[in-house]
């Protein structure tokens, strides 16, 4: 692939590679959130389906779009009581995923007063809110040819891969690293090196092996965070992958083998042959089966030799003439 890229002086958006590279996020997705990103501050005090609208992102796209970035922490619906009992709706975006918490702390830092400053504790640091990296980490050089992060994600994948004694790794571990080096998709603090994962692979599968499928793995594993956040990836999911292991579901007891009937030689014509009894039967299936013929055959012939019964209405009268016992 031959690439020309032009790398714009003025009226152009800052793009993380975190937003452009989401797996889980569609193109309407990315394109809204960069939009919205892009805004001036006396033009964000829109509905977000009217920012969609202005990039012709409308009706199942817009939902699909929205529900997205509401899922991954990109956008939060906040529902605020006014005066006389009203509720408004406040819309929070982001270009990088905010829990519950963090929104809260930044709506409550917007609509402090301000005369009255925010009580520092503690000495001063760097600001922690959605995983925002420092000024010093992002006031970096803007190269034309930016690293790629994406392929160096896929060769880590590819080779993490946990061979055991020598022979082909478990499908169980293999699927438990892979679970495992995929967390940093879902909270940044739980990112993992291919080494690390390869560690925790073992007690990831032990978690497979007793019924707990991938997803259910990777929702205990990202839920219910501390709110100081993680400060060892490897030592928080350790601990979580070891003291919430469920328990092993009981095995079934194996059932005893069902008794094989015993092959006798059916009583039936023709020649000669055997069959399984299984209740006291005498007659194979074939044979029994002419023999109930033949019975309702003769049993028809005799009915048709009978005479025919008197009509109801002489029955009637001779139930009536007949003497009544007082016994």
């Amino acid at each position: 692939m031959l690439r020309h890229v032009i790398a714009p002086v003025r009226c152009y958006t800052k793009a993380a590679h975190d937003v452009l590279r989401h797996k889980r996020l569609n193109s309407d997705a990315k394109i809204l959130l960069l939009h919205v990103q892009g805004l001036r501050e006396e033009d964000v005090d829109q509905a977000l389906s009217e920012h969609a609208r202005d990039v012709g992102i409308t009706g199942a796209s817009f939902k699909a779009a929205k529900k997205l970035l509401v899922m991954h922490g990109f956008v939060h619906d906040i529902k605020e009581s006014v005066q006389r009992g009203r509720w408004v709706t406040v819309q929070v975006y982001s270009n990088v995923p905010l829990t519950r918490e963090d929104v809260a702390r930044l709506r409550a830092e917007a609509t402090a007063s301000p005369g009255v400053p925010i009580p520092t504790v503690g000495q001063p640091g760097d600001r922690a809110v959605g995983g925002l990296l420092p000024v010093d980490e992002e006031q970096g050089k803007n190269l034309p040819h930016p690293p790629r992060e994406a392929e160096a994600e896929a060769e880590a994948e590819a080779e993490a891969v946990v061979e055991v004694d020598g022979g082909e790794p478990e499908p169980e571990v293999v699927e438990g690293e892979r679970v495992l080096l995929s967390l940093r998709h879902d909270r940044r603090e739980l990112h993992l090196g291919v080494r690390e994962a390869r560690g925790l692979a073992e007690v990831a599968a032990e978690w497979l092996r007793r019924g707990v499928s991938a997803a259910d793995l990777r929702r205990a594993l990202v839920s219910g965070l501390p709110e100081g956040g993680v400060r060892s990836a490897v030592g928080f999911l350790r601990h979580r992958l070891v003291h919430k292991l469920p328990e092993a579901a009981p095995r079934a007891e194996p059932r005893p083998p069902e008794p094989v009937a015993e092959l006798v030689v059916c009583a039936g014509p023709g020649d000669e042959h055997v069959f399984r009894s299984v209740r006291g039967e005498t007659h194979c299936g074939p044979c029994g089966r002419e023999e109930m013929r033949a019975v309702w055959a003769a049993w028809k012939e005799e009915a048709a030799t009978l005479p025919e019964p008197p009509p109801w209405r002489e029955r009637f009268a001779a139930l009536r003439e007949a003497p009544v016992s007082t016994a």
